[in-house]
């Protein structure tokens, strides 16, 4: 944390300006911790616990800064800092921001010409969409709103935008709704050119999976072009140059497609979403996919987030769209209802963020489904059910962090090293994880880890006398392009035909491939896991592990939602009832001004 500490301050002492020096130690701090920008008007309390601070600079700030000759207030000025709407921002970051939300309009913009003839073309497919989302069959709700086919929302959403974010929990259809869209569009046009992307390679894989996987009442010929998308990560989409922060495509150079749809995007951080953005062509149908209330991008920004957030409460429809919707829908319990039809003005962004409100896989009123949705809106009152009660079938707490309930869970582990199979073994290994917050200390990743490979030597499982010892489960931990391997691609470590220890991954066709592991020197153990590594992965059973601590900041009801909302049948949540409690208060709050200033 010292090492920190200084390169913010040798930082904020490469400017001169006794004023200056304050603010840029702050921005520095911040963009380190997440944040892309700071609010001055919230700063007085931080800025007296910063290096260099004089008290008698305590007021007019703004005023100060504005005099300041390396603060800019125009956009595009060649300084280091720009102020605007009273928050401070390195330059490249203000830049990001302001290229995102160009690109943004521009896409609203570019709709607005083509909403007659893209309406044409959906009522002119209509047979097909209405059996495309016949009802399945199940029950009604007993929420409400959950009835409405928000599916059908996004996908004729998703038809007439050229932007389109589409935003749910776990087992809402994110992907159903994109496998549908497609049909949609493939139908309108057979060539379309479709790009599938996401933040890692395991991500992009795991959605092209569930799209070749769907059960979609269409052709054989759209089924087959499902087949023939190839998925990638970002970085190899934009065509990475190495040792460059830029990419082949961008904005002189952009993508040839027609559409690209990006998952996990709630991992984006502000730097890849603008290059993202700016290589995307104008003719370009984008589509982002996310859980809104998942963990944020490890890097500065939470741009996924804050864009969902600028659409307060519920999706709401203008009236011409909620008829041409209703018009696909007979059965009027699914139909769109006049709560969510605008009675007015309505935010740029409207009607191209939609929220997925059904979980296919959890139920509202109990288990995983239940459980998760009091994290994330810090329910006290239903946690504290959960932890005096501790009778669900999918959710245990244990807060005394129980060592035999540990060894059981762990047990798990013994399926996979004695499936002789690799491919089947690999399968096994992924029907569970431990999960944990932090690396260090007692309940860390590494405790963690080795707790686990003591356990399992204790019986007799595996033999750890070498680094690469027989089905160690290790993780990638950076991408090698050149191997086709991804940060946070799992493999297990077996001899091949000559003895030799290998690596064992599953390709992106589900086939085996291995490599030497000494390839891959960036990688680690992984029966247990960071939660921040675990998004985009779904296991049956997981172990979530929080620290005894209270003053770990990190804490928060984003990262116990994520970490809860891996599991797909089964989670135990290890920690103290004072922990749990604490972190279902914290929230992620990474300053940004994007909301705002879509308002300008």
């Amino acid at each position: 944390m010292q090492t920190l500490h200084n390169v913010h301050q040798q930082f904020a002492e490469f400017f001169k300006s006794e004023t200056l020096k304050p603010f840029a130690f702050l921005v520095s701090k911040k963009l380190s911790e997440g944040h892309i920008c700071i609010n001055i008007d919230d700063t007085a309390v931080e800025l007296e616990e910063m290096p260099f601070f004089d008290s008698k600079l305590v007021s007019n700030n703004i005023a100060r800064l504005k005099e300041e000759p390396l603060v800019t207030l125009k956009d595009g000025a060649k300084q280091p800092f720009v102020l605007h709407n009273n928050r401070l921002y390195l330059q490249r970051y203000f830049n990001y921001e302001t290229a995102i939300l160009t690109r943004i309009k521009a896409f609203i913009e570019s709709e607005k010409g083509q909403v007659e003839k893209k309406t044409q073309e959906l009522t002119g497919h209509a047979q097909f969409i209405t059996s495309l989302f016949k009802s399945s069959g199940s029950s009604a709700s007993s929420v409400p709103i959950e009835n409405i086919d928000w599916q059908l929302v996004a996908a004729v959403s998703g038809v007439l935008n050229n932007f389109t974010i589409i935003t749910g929990g776990p087992g809402t259809g994110k992907t159903t709704t994109v496998a549908k869209i497609l049909a949609i569009l493939y139908t309108i046009n057979p060539d379309l050119k479709v790009a599938l992307a996401a933040p890692t390679g395991k991500a992009a894989v795991r959605m092209s999976e569930s799209l070749k996987g769907s059960a979609l009442d269409a052709a054989a010929d759209i089924k087959e072009k499902f087949q023939n998308i190839a998925p990638a990560t970002i970085h190899r989409l934009l065509k990475y140059i190495p040792d460059s922060p830029y990419f082949k495509h961008n904005k002189e150079n952009p993508l040839n497609y027609d559409v690209v749809i990006v998952d996990e995007s709630s991992m984006i951080d502000v730097a890849l979403f603008a290059k993202l953005l700016d290589a995307i062509g104008p003719e370009t149908k984008l589509i982002l996919l996310g859980d809104k209330d998942q963990l944020a991008s490890v890097e500065a920004g939470s741009l996924f987030g804050d864009l969902c957030k600028s659409q307060s409460g519920s999706t709401i429809l203008s009236l011409g769209r909620a008829a041409l919707i209703n018009s696909f829908i007979s059965d009027t319990q699914r139909q769109i209802h006049a709560d969510y039809i605008s009675k007015g003005n309505s935010h740029l962004l409207s009607e191209h963020i939609i929220e997925l409100k059904r979980s296919h896989r959890f139920t509202s009123d109990k288990g995983i489904g239940k459980f998760s949705k009091a994290i994330i809106k810090n329910d006290i009152e239903t946690l504290q059910e959960y932890l005096q009660n501790n009778q669900d079938e999918q959710v245990t707490i244990d807060t005394k962090y129980d060592n035999e309930l540990f060894e059981q869970f762990v047990d798990g582990y013994a399926a996979y090293i004695k499936e002789p199979d690799i491919k089947k073994a690999l399968q096994k290994l992924n029907e569970l994880r431990v999960l944990c917050a932090v690396r260090e200390g007692e309940h860390g990743l590494y405790s963690l880890n080795t707790a686990i490979e003591n356990y399992l030597r204790k019986k007799k499982l595996i033999d750890k006398r070498s680094e690469y010892y027989e089905n160690r489960p290790i993780i990638v931990t950076r991408n090698y392009y050149s191997l086709d391997l991804f940060n946070g691609d799992v493999g297990i470590i077996r001899p091949d035909e000559n003895g030799l220890p290998k690596a064992w991954f599953e390709d992106s066709n589900k086939e085996l491939k291995s490599v030497f592991p000494g390839y891959i020197a960036e990688s680690e153990t992984v029966f247990a896991m960071t939660i921040h590594k675990s998004q985009g992965s779904e296991y049956d059973k997981v172990l979530v592990v929080l620290p005894d601590n209270l003053n770990v900041q990190i804490l928060t009801r984003e990262l116990l939602y994520t970490g809860v909302t891996r599991a797909k049948s089964k989670v135990i949540l290890q920690g103290s009832e004072a922990v749990i409690l604490h972190t279902a208060e914290g929230l992620v709050e990474r300053a940004s001004g994007i909301m705002e200033r879509f308002e300008e």
